[in-house]
């Protein structure tokens, strides 16, 4: 195996994620931020940008799910082998917390390219003979346990995830921070920071804070509140290590608590959102702040489906690539198009048949919902009407479902369990299949498998929404609410459908499911069941529009360009 110091010989970008998605045999990721990541480094690769990334290992995963007979989601623990799958390095570091010393050492995964780049990872691990057996579960589970377990899994992280870097010899020459967990890598380049010793504190202070900006960019994923990192400044001053001031943290970070994003944000030259409408909306939470907007993408030849790879390698060889190419899709029949789409179909039903036993059928309009169970997604929305749902749907509409719910999310849970119960009252009459376990690979046989793509969250929630460009690239059309991406990528009628009003002021978060619910049920009774079963061109036109308006541009192909000339060289 090629020696792991060729990484360290050039200047690199350091992209530090609290979790990473590369494949469902790698479970170092719950959802869309860790899969954004993995593709996000994916096409690092493709594109040759000199990368390292650097996150947690968690021996124990996320969780396996399975539901009880009565639809209740029951959690277990992954158990996998990382030595399987990446190498472990010889260099070790130390991180004090709670006054302890704990030793931190890291696993290697090669990202490699077709084109000849390459992206080295690095996975930090805790659980080392020495430690404290307390310690060693540190990087075991993703965001497990309680306040005081995540503030020690970011202390691994950012000064962890710094000092590897620098025990490993690894030239340095940006820190992209992908959400707030990583934020105290910016306390570890404070330390490091060269200090003119003519100068006063204060000056040296100012002098340092500079330097550190000048190397720091930061990506802001959630618009909602709850979800950014705080920690009270009595547990930081227990657990961090002594050489951080709490006075500086203070100044940096809230003086009420630790706020991650702001520590972020006050410590790094470039800030974005990861769509148009999410960078408006964090402008507006984080007044005083200039934040831009890169759109998330996906991974083009992740989640294309390979009866698609084979369609669009015949047709429009280097897409993979290129997947600007796909602007060219119209060159591609479209009676080749819908086989290509019902190879993909019963490749998914038959995966359905064998995991559960029940066989749909390939000739029904089927609606596919496929996300984290958060009640804020509204997953069980489209069922508030049943009567009006089965007036609609019954006998040409069918529904497959997946998603989990975080283990102490009580009220996601009874999402889940409320839509496996709709399924019983609607048997006979309207099909649904909630699949468990939903993950990686489920999702790469899932998206492509269904006729089109349901998403209908409260706004403005939905920072971007990946599932649907996966989607898109697979000729499967969007049905949702305009926020996070779709607001830019739809055009009603023709690369999809929107639910509900246009978008309003960016400080009303408002739920209006009712309106949401009759627009949904009035445009499926009235333009796409119609659309799908009478106007066979006129669907295939839609699949087209999706693939060649959408997929070409919202890729992290087009995502990492804008990163490297926006954030990282300018």
């Amino acid at each position: 195996m090629e020696s792991w110091k060729k990484y360290t010989q050039d200047p690199r970008i350091a992209y530090f994620s609290m979790e990473i998605g590369l494949k469902a045999e790698i479970p170092t990721y719950s959802g869309g931020l860790g899969v954004l990541a993995g593709d996000t480094i994916k096409s690092g690769a493709d594109l040759k940008v000199p990368m390292v990334a650097v996150t947690l290992l968690y021996r124990k995963g996320y969780f396996e799910q399975k539901f009880s007979s009565d639809g209740w989601q029951q959690e277990s623990e992954i158990e996998w082998q990382p030595e399987k799958h990446m190498e472990l390095l010889p260099t070790k570091t130390l991180v004090t917390i709670g006054k302890r010393d704990v030793k931190v050492q890291a696993w290697l995964y090669r990202v490699k390219s077709p084109t000849g780049g390459v992206v080295p990872i690095l996975f930090l691990d805790t659980d080392i003979p020495g430690n404290q057996d307390e310690d060693r579960t540190i990087t075991h589970q993703l965001y497990g346990g309680d306040l005081d377990y995540r503030l020690k899994q970011e202390i691994v992280l950012g000064i962890g995830g710094a000092r590897i870097l620098k025990a490993l010899s690894f030239d340095i020459k940006r820190y992209h921070m992908n959400e707030g967990h990583a934020a105290l890598l910016t306390l570890e380049l404070l330390n490091d920071a060269k200090l003119p010793l003519e100068e006063t504190w204060d000056e040296r202070n100012s002098w340092n804070t500079q330097q550190v900006i000048e190397q720091c960019v930061f990506t802001t994923h959630t618009p909602v509140p709850a979800g950014h990192d705080r920690f009270p400044y009595s547990l930081v001053e227990e657990l961090m290590p002594e050489e951080v001031s709490i006075e500086l943290l203070k100044d940096l970070a809230g003086n009420d608590e630790l706020n991650m994003t702001m520590l972020a944000m006050n410590l790094s030259r470039y800030i974005n959102g990861v769509a148009k409408r999410h960078g408006e909306v964090s402008q507006n939470m984080f007044p005083g702040f200039e934040i831009h907007a890169i759109t998330n993408g996906i991974h083009p030849f992740t989640w294309c489906s390979p009866y698609f790879v084979e369609l669009f390698d015949r047709y429009l060889p280097g897409w993979a690539n290129e997947p600007e190419l796909l602007v060219r899709v119209d060159n591609i029949p479209d009676e080749e198009i819908w086989e290509t789409h019902l190879g993909a179909k019963a490749l998914f039903f038959q995966y359905i048949k064998e995991k559960t036993g029940i066989e749909l059928n390939p000739e029904l309009l089927t609606i596919g919902f496929a996300r984290r169970a958060a009640t804020y997604k509204r997953g069980d929305l489209i069922f508030n009407n049943m009567e009006k749902l089965l007036e609609i749907g019954a006998g040409k509409l069918q529904f497959i479902f997946g998603g989990k719910a975080h283990p102490r999310d009580e009220d996601g849970k009874r999402v889940i369990q409320r839509i496996i119960q709709q399924a019983e009252k609607m048997k006979g009459k309207i099909d649904l299949v909630y699949l468990e376990n939903y993950n990686m690979d489920v999702a790469s046989r899932f998206i492509p498998g269904v006729d089109i793509w349901l998403n209908n969250p409260m706004r403005p929630l939905e920072a971007s929404g990946t599932s649907g460009m996966k989607a898109a690239l697979n000729g499967v059309p969007n049905f949702s609410v305009l926020d996070g991406w779709w607001i830019e990528g739809h055009i009603e009628g023709v690369t999809g459908w929107s639910i509900g009003p246009p978008p309003t002021e960016i400080d009303e978060e408002v739920g209006r499911a009712n309106e949401d619910l009759d627009d949904m049920y009035r445009k499926l009774s009235e333009v796409i069941i119609p659309l799908y079963y009478n106007d066979r061109s006129g669907w295939i036109n839609v699949m087209k529009n999706a693939i060649g308006k959408n997929a070409y541009y919202f890729n992290t192909h087009v995502m990492m360009r804008r990163y490297v000339t926006e954030a990282y060289i300018r």
